[in-house]
């Protein structure tokens, strides 16, 4: 009876392309509504994962309550073993260690007299040394306005404007005056490698960046770093994993005591995030059904009319003979048909299109602007969920539409039908 249908459906293209086509197009709309919504509310939480807070966070207990001050006298001392621990413990996760801190950036004239103050607040990561990976996690080449990154000791970036306001140009010296971690004076001194623009006026106004082997020789914090921030492999926060990190990480320490006992933080319990992550998770949610709930209803009208434009043929039907229950149990299973393979094509062509706005993504040039603290490509994001998302809602939709058409079917009357059958 299915292949006889099936091929019924096939024949027949009025019975068959309209509805395939509006399913089809609906589903496809609901997947790749789902995967690009996905994508830019996780694109919102992982810029402000990778410039600050990480998926997770290890410093000390003290650092971690005074972290606004960026305390290095707090920091984390043997960092190369607690390394080592969280790297068997979490293989799963890339570690990476910054150093905040913060100085007078001091440019000198030619006879080395002071030319120039102004006071910076900067930052610590692995440009040139270590982990190359985070000046691309933090996006720093797209930002670069003059000169280049730094690629050897001594070299470092400055915002562009700070660096304007210093009358600072790529090459020229520049010295930080600051304090170690032990709290004695520092003075280091610096070539301008180039300038960076974050988007933002806080940072824009005077912010550093560095290398770490730099910061670290700078500040005299040999085996030590202010942070070591750990991110999924996924790339991808994820709340349930970074929970039971943070729990085993907890058990394993508890017997440390003291205020240099080492924490760990998820990306949640930090910068009041868990309140952004839950209002858009809730907002994603609430999108997604509501478009949902539209295309079902596109949908149910799509089976609904199909239903209602064959009445003439269910008519003739019954006036052959062919039973009610017949006539009505055909068209549940012709609905079937015609809602699983236009929901199979449209999950196989919103899949196309999620997967290229996955990899390639939307360009804003509008977003510009914010440089380094937002994205100028939106990407879409493909979860488990996509594949399934739109498919059963199309199934069920197009099989309720027409359960609700076929109800028709047993109010025919004979002499009715003998009537419309005369004109």
């Amino acid at each position: 009876m299915i292949l006889f249908l099936l091929k019924g459906l096939l024949r027949d293209r009025h019975r068959s392309l309209i509805p395939v086509l509006v399913v089809s197009l609906g589903v496809m709309l609901t997947v790749v509504f789902h995967a690009w919504i996905i994508g830019i509310m996780g694109d919102s939480i992982e810029f402000t994962a990778r410039f600050s807070t990480g998926h997770v966070k290890v410093m000390t207990k003290s650092y971690s309550e005074n972290q606004e001050q960026m305390p290095n006298d707090l920091a984390l001392t043997e960092k190369d073993s607690l390394l080592s621990e969280l790297t068997v413990l979490f293989p799963g996760v890339t570690w990476v260690e910054r150093i905040h801190f913060a100085g007078l950036m001091d440019v000198p004239d030619d006879k080395g007299e002071t030319r120039a103050q102004g006071p910076a607040i900067g930052f610590g990561i692995s440009i040139y040394s270590g982990d190359r990976d985070e000046v691309t996690r933090m996006n720093i080449p797209e930002t670069l306005v003059k000169g280049r990154l730094p690629s050897q000791k001594g070299e470092i970036l400055l915002s562009d404007s700070f660096a304007e306001k210093l009358g600072l140009s790529p090459g020229e010296k520049v010295s930080l005056i600051g304090t170690t971690m032990f709290g004695e004076m520092t003075v280091y001194n610096f070539i301008l490698a180039g300038t960076v623009e974050f988007g933002s006026a806080a940072l824009d106004r005077g912010t550093v960046i560095a290398d770490l082997q730099d910061i670290r020789e700078a500040l005299n914090m040999e085996n030590a770093t202010g942070e070591i921030l750990g991110f999924l492999r996924s790339g991808y926060f994820n709340d349930e994993e970074t929970e039971r990190m943070a729990s085993l990480f907890a058990s394993r320490y508890s017997e440390s005591a003291g205020d240099f006992a080492p924490v760990m933080k998820t990306l949640k319990e930090q910068n009041n995030m868990r309140v952004l992550v839950e209002y858009e998770n809730k907002l994603m949610v609430i999108l997604i059904l509501v478009f949902m709930a539209a295309m079902s209803l596109v949908l149910w009208n799509a089976g609904l009319l199909g239903g209602l434009r064959r009445y003439s043929e269910f008519g003739m039907r019954l006036a052959i003979g062919e039973e009610k229950d017949h006539v009505y149990k055909t068209m549940i299973m012709e609905s079937l048909l015609t809602g699983t393979i236009g929901s199979a094509i449209g999950v196989a062509a919103g899949m196309a299109i999620a997967w290229y706005l996955q990899e390639y993504g939307i360009r804003f040039d509008m977003m510009q602007q914010a440089k380094m603290m937002m994205p100028s490509v939106f990407k879409a994001r493909i979860v488990p969920t996509t594949w399934f998302i739109g498919f059963f809602p199309g199934v069920l939709s197009t099989l309720v539409g027409t359960l609700l058409s076929g109800v028709g079917i047993y109010k025919r009357q004979t002499a009715q039908l003998f009537k419309e059958l005369e004109t």
